[in-house]
Formats: structure tokens, C-alpha cells, sequence
């Protein structure tokens, strides 16, 4: 019990110090290499993406160190580094002029239709293949190793559909990593939810965003230890909700849900700045 809970809480403590760490250095990036990270939020003002980069090395390099499981452990760097790879891929390329109609599963179809491959199909891709990975080294049997993928793809998906105002997606990623923090997943959840709250400041202080390198690192995480921490039935309610969710958003505007249910509203205001 004393030595779960010692690396529970070594993954955490780590986590936060590398996430501050990394991104103080931040700052002294090459000027246009900043620029490539400077996004307008949804004031207008203009807000950072390093936090995403930082949060996807501290807490992928926190959760392996951490974690006693070596399988565990592999499919944690596994997801965290690829789906922060890919997600910092979206980032920059898919913000470049000529991808930003392609935006959404929908139009990534649109791309495809065009003749087009959009950064966000790369992306998905990309994670699938992730997550599909991670499943083989921490699964041993391929049914439950393609459940993991959906999982794992799944949950770096919905995190990021989640990082659309100050703090939302963070706030989604403490409560799900908090549900993991007991298990063979303990470590990797605690390594993300140390960088996590690490990282909440200047996110919910509009200086920063997660964007997709950090938010679909964090869900792969999540994922990951989620997986690592239920069975063949566990997996398969999990993937049905991410199913139903990610299917959800190209219907229904989750701010739009969220703003007009009293209780997730006041979750979602909690330590914003005014509007």
C-alpha cells in the first residue's frame, strides 16, 4: 500500500515539476518557432500552445518512471509521446491556410473526397495506430488489444473536443484521471493529472492552451490507464461512452450543452476569468 502510494505520488509531484519546468523554457524558444505555437482564443487575445508540448514530455516521462508495470509502463510512452507527436503535427500544419476548411470529422471526409489528406485525418490516423500499438504490448489477446485502441484513440479524441475554453479540458482530465489512481494505471494516471493541475493556472489565466499536442496526450494517458486498469467488459462500456460522445459532437455543440446545465456551467466557470 505505502509503495503504491509512493509512486502515486512520485508521478504527481514529478509530473508538476517537469510541466513548470518545461514550460518556463518555453519562453526561451527561437522567435519563430513561438510564433508557430501563438493562437487567438475565444476573446480574441492571444494565447500560447506550449503548455501542450510540456505537458505531453513531463507526464509521459513521469508515468513511465513511475510505473513498477514495464508493460504498463510501454504503453504509456507509447501513447503519450505518439499522441502528442501527432497532435503537435495538427497543431502546425493543420493551421496553415489551405487546412483550416477541413476541420472536424466531417471534413476530413470532405478532404478525402477532394483528393486531399487534412492534418486532423493524419492525426487520427496516426493516434489509431497509437493506441492500436499500445494495445499489443499491454493486452495479450487482439480483441482486447483493438479495445484498448478505441479506448485509448477515443479518450485523446474527446479531450480534445473538450479544449475549447479556459481549463474545460484540464477539468475533464483531473476528474477521469482521478477515477485510475488505484491499479496497475495508478501511475500513468497520476502522471497526468500532476502535469494536469501543474499546467491549470495559465490555462484557466488565458496564456496558455493545451491544443492538440497536449490534449490528445492527456486523453491517451488517460487511456492508457484506464485500460491497463479494467477488463474486456470495462473496456467495452468505456469505448461504447467515447463512441457515443465523439459521435455526439458533430451533432451537438458540447459548450452550448454545458452552458445551459446549471451545474456543469459552474464546473466550467470555476476559476475563470470574468467574461
Amino acid at each position: 500500500m505505502c509503495s503504491h502510494l509512493g509512486r502515486v505520488a512520485v508521478a504527481f509531484v514529478a509530473s508538476a515539476a517537469a510541466a513548470r519546468g518545461l514550460l518556463a523554457a518555453a519562453q526561451g524558444l527561437p522567435k519563430p518557432v513561438q510564433e508557430e505555437l501563438t493562437r487567438t482564443n475565444h476573446r480574441a487575445e492571444t494565447v500560447t500552445l506550449a503548455s501542450g508540448s510540456a505537458f505531453a514530455l513531463a507526464a509521459t516521462a513521469a508515468a513511465v518512471l513511475a510505473s513498477p508495470h514495464r508493460r504498463v509502463a510501454t504503453a504509456a510512452a507509447i501513447a503519450g509521446l505518439g499522441a502528442g507527436a501527432a497532435g503537435l503535427y495538427d497543431d502546425i500544419v493543420g493551421n496553415r491556410p489551405e487546412q483550416k476548411r477541413y476541420k472536424g470529422f466531417k471534413g476530413h471526409i470532405r478532404a478525402l473526397r477532394e483528393g486531399r489528406i487534412s492534418a486532423g485525418m493524419v492525426k487520427l490516423v496516426s493516434i489509431g495506430g497509437v493506441g492500436l500499438l499500445a494495445g499489443i504490448v499491454l493486452k495479450r489477446k487482439p480483441f482486447d488489444a483493438l479495445l484498448m485502441a478505441g479506448v485509448v484513440s477515443g479518450t485523446a479524441n474527446l479531450m480534445n473536443l473538450l479544449d475549447l475554453r479556459p481549463g474545460r479540458a484540464i477539468k475533464a482530465g483531473l476528474a477521469l484521471g482521478g477515477t485510475s489512481l488505484a491499479g496497475p494505471g495508478a501511475a500513468v494516471a497520476a502522471g497526468a493529472v500532476g502535469a494536469a493541475a501543474a499546467l491549470l493556472p495559465e490555462d484557466l489565466g488565458e496564456q496558455t492552451m493545451l491544443g492538440d499536442a497536449g490534449a490528445n496526450a492527456m486523453g491517451a494517458l488517460l487511456g492508457v490507464a484506464a485500460a491497463a486498469n479494467t477488463d474486456r467488459l470495462g473496456m467495452l462500456i468505456a469505448l461504447a461512452g467515447l463512441v457515443g460522445l465523439n459521435a455526439a459532437s458533430e451533432k451537438v455543440s458540447f459548450t452550448r450543452v454545458i452552458e445551459s446545465t446549471p451545474v456543469l456551467h459552474a464546473i466550467d466557470q470555476w476559476g475563470r476569468r470574468p467574461a
